[in-house]
């Protein structure tokens, strides 16, 4: 179950400002959001600068319309960075799942990668990695226990290459990656469809000529 308000309070109090921690939060996105083409570009590009600059790493997952994301660092940053992200009206449902000290980093790279967990999404190179996601998709992260939410991280953090197919544009990458996956298995379907839709339009040609 996500940490009540009280639990992370306490929590955050006991703290010191210096003290490395990880908190994981997941969240959905909105409607008008969810049909932005530059969502991903601006959650990566607004992020960049404060985490390089006060040492913040981590990873953001998307999947089914809904965000987790991994942030590591000072708690003092950390807590700053979670309030800036709280407020932030692109997304809603916003829960914590974990919050806890730690020794090490999970995921070392300043620049938060971003991983895509939708099946469609998958470049051909990463599948294999990415069967290890299965227990989790389609991803529902709203709920997850600290257990399942540390399950979780372990996983994505060993992968070679992100689960996704990595170009420029993923919003256009993803809208041909969708239509491949709808289209491969009726291809003969919609080549017929086509052939008979040009026929009927050769037919409605000659009859008013």
């Amino acid at each position: 179950m996500p940490l009540s308000h009280t639990d992370i309070v306490s929590t955050w109090d006991e703290i010191e400002d210096t003290t490395l921690v990880q908190l994981v939060y997941v969240s959905s996105l909105t409607i008008a959001s969810r049909l932005s083409a530059s969502i991903f570009d601006e959650v990566e590009n607004h992020a960049r600068d404060y985490n390089q600059q006060h040492g913040i790493t981590g990873t953001l997952c998307y999947g089914s319309g809904h965000f987790l994301q991994c942030i590591e660092g000072e708690k003092a940053y950390v807590y700053a960075l979670k309030q800036r992200i709280f407020a932030d009206s692109r997304h809603k449902d916003v829960e914590v799942l974990l919050l806890q000290t730690i020794e090490h980093r999970s995921f070392a790279d300043w620049r938060m990668r971003l991983l895509f967990l939708e099946r469609w999404l998958w470049s051909p190179a990463t599948k294999n990695q990415a069967t290890q996601l299965s227990p989790y998709l389609p991803f529902a992260p709203h709920g997850w226990s600290p257990d399942r939410t540390e399950q979780f991280l372990h996983i994505i953090k060993t992968f070679d290459s992100p689960p996704h197919v990595k170009a420029a544009g993923i919003t256009y990458n993803a809208l041909g990656n969708m239509f491949r996956h709808i289209a491969a298995p009726h291809q003969a379907f919609l080549i017929i469809q086509g052939f008979l839709s040009v026929l009927l339009v050769v037919a409605l040609i000659l009859l008013y000529l």
